[in-house]
């Protein structure tokens, strides 16, 4: 093996700084811990996100929201994806990455827009250097190359990061994405967000791969693997993987091991493919007490703290309640516009059906109805 092959190859273990428990795991010679600013950082986004993550459940079950993928269990991948970003950076999510968003400075109502059946995305994209969440797998992998790689060209010096989930890494656009970003050396980050099912499919029906992160090695991709509920070794790992994208050395992968601790939408009855005690095993790796326990034992997190950061989640949750409460404000013509710059017969066909239905009053004759 060539010490260039060598060099893109991940950890033998995934890379962990703490336990389950939040002690002290190992030292870890390759990635520097994390300042405490950013760990208490991460923590309270953590602690906000989870919390704005069952108020949109809660919503879900309400009919205020037509669908919604929890992140429960996977905060430490949301939170660590938004925060080792700067500004000018560029965040690619899938639909399960509203906690990243709101991590991310993003209004959660406009974060929830798309699930609530908007036909549009919520967010400006451009202003919060956020691309619209993606539904299909791994489409946005693609996306995020193409971007990275203009912004190489540009020298802005400024890299993208995308977020894609187990059941992605068979999809072809996954493994162009990687071969284009590796050939160009692209500054695109990879965020596998291995939580052990693609829906209802465990890995082992996936892949024979020893691990995700291996499929990086055969485009040149630097890979690497860690434990994705330990929010300090995601934080380390992730840092490590943007400055490596920022500093021109091409694309880096990242497979974080972590779990979904809820089912794969509010549609979804996990009790069919899986185990309560495998999830109970998971609660017990949760990233939210483990960091919180790290971080008392060093001193830099107070009974105050705790208290100041609940009362934080709940009020952007009593917002977030009321907010979306109120009923929107719909244009249902509106679902025409930009559809094509030049409306094509059957588009104003459909438009005019509609149209008829919405205002009977206005029909007339040569009106399809």
């Amino acid at each position: 093996m060539t010490g260039r092959t060598e060099a893109l190859l991940p950890s033998a273990e995934p890379v962990r700084f703490l336990t389950d428990s939040g002690a002290v795991a190992r030292k870890q010679a390759n990635y520097p811990m994390p300042d405490a600013e950013l760990l208490r950082r991460a923590y309270r986004a953590m602690v906000v996100g989870r919390r704005f993550d069952a108020q949109a459940t809660a919503l879900t079950k309400q009919g205020r929201l037509a669908v919604y993928p929890s992140s429960h269990g996977q905060e430490a991948c949301q939170v660590g994806a938004a925060l080792v970003l700067d500004d000018g950076d560029w965040l690619f999510p899938t639909y399960r990455e509203s906690v990243a968003l709101v991590t991310r400075g993003i209004d959660p109502v406009e974060v929830l827009s798309l699930l609530r059946g908007d036909s549009h995305c919520g967010y400006d994209p451009r202003r919060h250097h956020t691309a619209p969440q993606c539904t299909p797998l791994a489409t946005q992998a693609v996306h995020a190359a193409g971007l990275a790689y203009a912004e190489r060209r540009k020298g802005t010096g400024q890299i993208a990061l995308v977020c894609v989930g187990d059941g992605a890494t068979s999809e072809g656009d996954f493994h162009e994405a990687l071969n284009f970003a590796a050939v160009f050396k692209a500054p695109l980050v990879v965020l596998v967000q291995n939580n052990q099912y693609a829906i209802s499919v465990p890995l082992e029906r996936q892949t024979a791969a020893p691990a995700l992160a291996y499929k990086g090695i055969g485009y040149g991709v630097r890979s690497e693997r860690v434990d994705g509920n330990d929010p300090v070794a995601v934080l380390a790992v992730l840092t490590a993987a943007v400055e490596h994208a920022r500093a021109g050395k091409g694309p880096f992968l990242v497979e974080a091991h972590t779990y979904r601790i809820e089912p794969h939408t509010n549609a979804d009855d996990a009790s069919r493919y899986r185990t309560e005690a495998e999830a109970e095993e998971w609660r017990g790796r949760d990233p939210i007490p483990r960091l919180e326990s790290y971080l008392r034992r060093r001193g830099h997190l107070t009974d105050e703290d705790v208290k100041a950061f609940s009362a934080d989640a709940d009020a952007l949750a009593e917002d977030l309640r009321t907010r979306m409460n109120a009923d929107p404000d719909l244009v249902p013509l509106g679902l025409f516009d930009h559809v094509y710059r030049t409306p094509t017969p059957q588009l104003d066909e459909q438009r005019a059906l509609l149209s008829a239905e919405l205002h009977p009053e206005l029909r007339h004759e040569g009106t399809p109805s």
